[in-house]
C-alpha cells in the first residue's frame, strides 16, 4: 500500500495526495480483483479488469468513484483495527 504523509492542509484527509491509481491498486492488492468486482458490482471490475480500464470507468462515471473512495477508506479502518488488536 502507498505511504503516505497527510500534508498540513488536509492532516485527517487518507485520501489527500493518493491518485485514483494508487487506491484501485491498493485495493486490487488487498481484495483481488474478484473481491473487488463483489463488492463494488461494474463491469470493468468483474469482466477482463484491468487497471487501465477501471481508471477510465471510474473518472468518467462520479458515483463509481465516490464508491471506491468509500471502500478504499473502509479498507484503512479494517487494517488499522486488525493491526490495534495484535499488539
Amino acid at each position: 500500500m502507498p505511504a503516505f504523509s497527510p500534508s498540513p492542509a488536509q492532516p485527517r484527509n487518507p485520501l489527500h495526495g493518493l491518485t485514483l491509481e494508487a487506491i484501485v491498486t491498493a485495493l486490487v492488492e488487498h481484495y483481488g480483483w474478484p473481491g473487488l468486482g463483489e463488492r463494488i458490482p461494474v463491469r470493468c471490475f468483474q469482466s477482463d479488469p484491468s487497471i487501465k480500464s477501471s481508471l477510465a470507468f471510474l473518472r468518467r462515471t462520479p458515483w463509481a468513484r465516490e464508491k471506491v473512495e468509500g471502500l478504499y477508506l473502509f479498507m484503512l479502518r479494517e487494517q488499522r483495527r486488525g493491526a490495534g488488536g495484535k499488539a
